[in-house]
């Protein structure tokens, strides 16, 4: 007869302990590496599609005019959100797909179409073909998402959780200053017709690094154990740390409906603070170029290779003055907590885009003045994007991977990011217009999303310090009967071996 007995949060009987109190060891560096791949190729083509932009903007290109109208919205508007457009099919489906199937089997598949869509944007004949292709490499960022995080989180300890997983989005920091310098040295070593093809093609070469080592990553012994039910399988896993799970157990089964009946409020929190936070980092990270070039001189560069190196340097200033807040996040998030960095993220963004809309004047001719130098406007609108990577551009990311329970969690996830996505569609795509209005309107737009996304963020609840199972409320039972089972039969193995 099968004894079945409840878990007790944060007990020694929870089978996850070895794992929950395990240093970082050289295979969580090597499941970071292959997770941190995806969200380097995500940022490097959030920003060289604006170099692209920035080329197509400054020449004549056969087929390639960025202001061709399609249904009565500048092409411009679908390159830029085609791959976030379909990014939100990918993280839904393969959210579902990572909590059905399991992790495993869909680790790859995404990445493998990352590399297909970036090479085949770089072959592309037109602008159709284009953003055609680009919807494809979105399929595959937007897969990414659900998967790597939760993979990260199922095999992170509790200590450096938060760590693991914000290093894993940090890699966005990188691919955005990779962008940079690829997208300045191919600008200027090669004609510009050729250049922006190179640029998009590079895309595909972190995304081919990792196919392989993604398929070679077990199962998480989270999932193994509560959700396939199979405990050697589990002890595989952890084996992959160094570690043993000695306690069977399983998870009760949610059906949709029922999780969404319990997790309805926290998707409320996770998605819709996703979504507030993706309207300002994609529409500001997409059209940083127009937008930077209205705080700066007019150029006065006559040389066509020139000019756009010129306006590709000037883009990049936000995402340079960025970067360190990747890290920052990462090295305090687990100190700070989420909520706090989130809550103090969102309010000094949005305290940043008012006084710099604030400060800018527009005459009656639409002619634009400042109410302090230009320099200090400009100083004061890059800030705000260290301060959405030390803030809600993190951990929006960490926060979904943490709360829901395993057999929902990339799901929960996938919902989550999707809801950012749509923010980010909504950014490029419908506020271009309000962009090539005045930059002022649009500032006052987004510090309005960041003191939303502020408010949203008040009923948050602290993950930082505890298991993933308490956490995410999972209903465990543990079967003694298992137990016992592999106990003898780890007794007759050493007999049989003797």
């Amino acid at each position: 007869m099968r004894i079945m007995k409840r878990i007790e949060y944060n007990t020694s009987i929870n089978p996850f302990n070895g794992i929950n109190n395990i240093s970082i060891t050289s295979r969580h560096l090597k499941v970071l590496f292959t997770a941190s791949m995806g969200f380097f190729t995500d940022a490097y083509d959030l920003f060289i599609i604006g170099a692209v932009l920035d080329i197509f903007r400054s020449m004549q290109i056969n087929g390639f005019n960025p202001q061709m109208p399609i249904l009565g919205i500048p092409a411009e508007g679908f390159i830029a959100s085609s791959a976030i457009l379909t990014a939100i099919i990918g993280q839904v489906l393969f959210g579902w797909l990572a909590d059905y199937w399991g992790r495993r089997r869909v680790y790859g598949v995404e990445a493998a179409l990352m590399a297909t869509g970036a090479l085949l944007s770089a072959l592309a004949p037109n602008l159709y073909w284009l953003i055609a292709f680009r919807g494809i490499l979105g399929l595959g960022i937007g897969g990414d998402y659900p998967v790597s995080s939760v993979i990260m989180s199922e095999y992170a300890n509790v200590k450096d959780r938060g760590r693991l997983v914000a290093l894993v989005f940090s890699s966005q920091g990188i691919g955005a200053l990779t962008a940079v310098l690829v997208g300045l040295a191919s600008v200027n070593l090669l004609p510009p017709s050729l250049a922006w093809r190179i640029m998009l093609a590079v895309g595909a070469i972190p995304a081919l690094m990792v196919i392989h080592m993604r398929r070679k990553i077990p199962e998480t012994p989270r999932y193994a154990l509560l959700v396939k039910g199979d405990l050697r399988e589990a002890n595989k896993a952890a084996g992959f740390l160094g570690v043993r799970i000695n306690e069977a157990a399983s998870s009760r089964k949610l059906n949709m409906s029922e999780f969404l009946r319990r997790y309805w409020f926290t998707l409320i929190i996770t998605a819709g603070t996703w979504f507030l936070m993706d309207i300002a980092y994609y529409g500001t990270g997409i059209y940083s170029g127009p937008i930077v070039t209205t705080f700066l001189p007019v150029s006065t560069y006559t040389a066509l290779k020139s000019r756009i190196i010129h306006e590709v340097f000037e883009a990049s200033l936000p995402f340079l003055v960025g970067l360190p807040g990747y890290f920052t996040a990462a090295l305090l998030i687990d100190k700070v907590g989420r909520r706090l960095m989130q809550l103090q993220g969102f309010a000094i963004m949005g305290a940043l885009y008012l006084t710099v809309s604030a400060l800018v004047v527009i005459n009656n001719a639409g002619l634009i003045s400042f109410l302090a130098p230009t320099q200090v406007v400009l100083m004061l609108y890059v800030l705000t994007f260290f301060f959405i990577n030390f803030g809600p551009n993190t951990t929006t990311f960490v926060v979904p991977a943490e709360v829901y329970p395993v057999s929902h969690r990339a799901m929960g996830h996938g919902i989550s990011a999707a809801a950012g996505k749509a923010g980010a569609a909504l950014s490029t795509l419908l506020l271009y217009p309000l962009l090539e209005a005045h930059v002022k309107e649009l500032l006052v737009v987004y510090g309005i999303v960041s003191i939303l996304g502020a408010l949203l963020t008040i009923p948050l609840k602290e993950t930082k310090n505890k298991d993933l199972e308490s956490v995410s409320g999972e209903e465990l039972v543990s079967r003694v009967s298992d137990i016992d089972r592999g106990i003898r039969l780890e007794a007759i193995a050493r007999r049989l071996h003797g």
